[in-house]
């Protein structure tokens, strides 16, 4: 699992509502300010909406004759937006880093596209990072006004992104951070692979930079993983970060989607923690 990177409303389009962050003061670059309204886990209008929406790009590389399984692809999407988050670009005065602030100032919205061939070469060229799993390649960019996408992402498709795993991929190794799918939700791989960013997003919100760094240390080691139905709703109550869909797309406003269940979080649930 590694990552590269050069100079240079649909299925896939997604944004998320925190319900709980931890205040990381040290951080305040790599974070959106808290605002009592998210803390409610209630959708965020009024300001948020009239101020500019930026958007972070993701394009996953689907080759015809080699699709990538559907969990790498959603474990390399969520790995691309710790990487890009971790990048001492997209902090402190860093040539991403205005563009980060204003995203997170908002929704934290993702757009997941697809390319292939000439296309993918293009998307290879703008300034991003590719970030390799097992066989899925997912290249992550700096975020971008909703309305102002470079050319050579805007017309790449994003609906009717669907990919399978061929087998089941097994329980998670134990002490690798997972995100866990609401197993009641039929989604798109695009739109999942939104989502499974938006939990690894939450989950790093509220690590410290000690925990931070170990993580980083890993490559971002994760799973993605459905839940068990009957082990959802204790996942949704256990203090856990919790992604809240804000239903742009295939679902509906307010849907609970991922659980981040990183142990470092875990561990700071308990008592004493």
């Amino acid at each position: 699992m590694t990552s590269t990177e050069t100079a240079g409303q649909q299925s896939g389009n997604s944004s998320a509502e925190p319900l709980q962050r931890k205040e990381q003061p040290d951080q305040r670059e790599q974070r959106a300010p808290e605002r009592p309204e998210e803390q409610a886990g209630r959708e965020v209008t009024g300001r948020d909406d009239a101020a500019p929406q930026f958007v972070l790009p993701l394009v996953a590389r689907l080759e015809r004759a080699a699709p990538p399984a559907r969990t790498d692809a959603l474990e390399t999407a969520a790995r691309a937006v710790l990487v890009l988050l971790s990048d001492g670009r997209a902090a402190g005065d860093g040539e991403w880093a205005e563009a980060v602030r204003k995203w997170q100032d908002s929704r934290i919205r993702k757009v997941v596209r697809r390319a292939r061939g000439a296309e993918w070469r293009r998307a290879e060229a703008l300034p991003g990072i590719t970030v390799h799993g097992g066989g899925a390649e997912v290249r992550v960019y700096p975020p971008v006004p909703l309305d102002a996408w470079p050319k050579d992402l805007a017309r790449l498709q994003v609906s009717g992104t669907e990919l399978d795993d061929p087998q089941p991929p097994g329980p998670p190794a134990d002490g690798v951070p997972v995100l866990w799918l609401n197993p009641a939700l039929e989604m798109s791989a695009g739109k999942e692979m939104a989502q499974a960013g938006h939990g690894a997003q939450l989950a790093w919100w509220q690590l410290s930079e000690e925990e931070r760094a170990a993580w980083r240390a890993t490559g971002f080691t994760l799973a993605v993983r459905s839940a068990e139905p009957a082990e959802w709703e204790a996942l949704t109550r256990s203090g856990l970060p919790v992604v809240r869909d804000a239903g742009f797309t295939e679902i509906a406003p307010g849907s609970c989607t991922v659980v981040a269940d990183h142990p470092a979080l875990r561990r700071a649930l308990l008592p004493g923690g």
